[in-house]
């Protein structure tokens, strides 16, 4: 079941969602928007391994923004830290930067319970488009568990994306063991 805007409220009220900054006019009917940070990566190598550990160049938007270009992963990172404790978060775009041809996650839309952080966005377009710090790009939708949790994501032994952030994270596939 999704959360509503009544419901979203609740739960922040009640500490089970946390959203900082909060801002009521960034709730919709069934989801909240988020907006993308001041800060942008990208991979130091042209090839990526999965693994190793792969360096990412830091930096930060200027006011008058920065063209992204077709071809390259950008990891962005979201203005607003989160935490949520009943409920699983999905981070989807917005259809007005859907339409300027961003997409903000290739693969990672879902957020686990007891996540608690910005979001690193994977950004990719299909044409140049400037983007800037502080504009929507993405709504979080919430969805109430059935069941109770074993397991949260902030408690687990060794979480990868856990420390509290305010810059883009690069993958750390190279954790896990394969």
């Amino acid at each position: 079941m999704i959360l509503s805007d009544k419901a979203i409220e609740e739960s922040l009220k009640n500490g089970e969602i946390v959203i900082e900054p909060y801002r009521r006019e960034n709730l919709g009917t069934n989801s909240y928007d988020v907006h993308l940070g001041k800060f942008l990566a990208t991979y130091t190598d042209r090839i990526l391994d999965a693994r190793r550990h792969n360096k990412v160049d830091v930096f930060e938007i200027p006011p008058e923004g920065v063209v992204l270009q077709p071809g390259t992963l950008y990891l962005g990172v979201t203005e607003e830290y989160t935490e949520t404790h009943n409920a699983v978060p999905f981070l989807e775009g917005k259809s007005s930067v859907g339409r300027l041809g961003i997409d903000i996650h290739a693969t990672a839309g879902k957020g686990d319970v007891g996540f608690c952080n910005t979001w690193t966005l994977e950004i990719s377009c299909v044409q140049p488009v400037r983007v800037y710090a502080g504009m929507p790009i993405g709504q979080l939708i919430y969805f109430r568990v059935d069941g109770e949790i074993e397991n949260l994501y902030n408690s687990k032994a060794n979480p990868k994306y856990a420390n509290r952030t305010t810059r883009p994270v690069e993958s750390m596939m190279w954790k896990n063991k394969f």
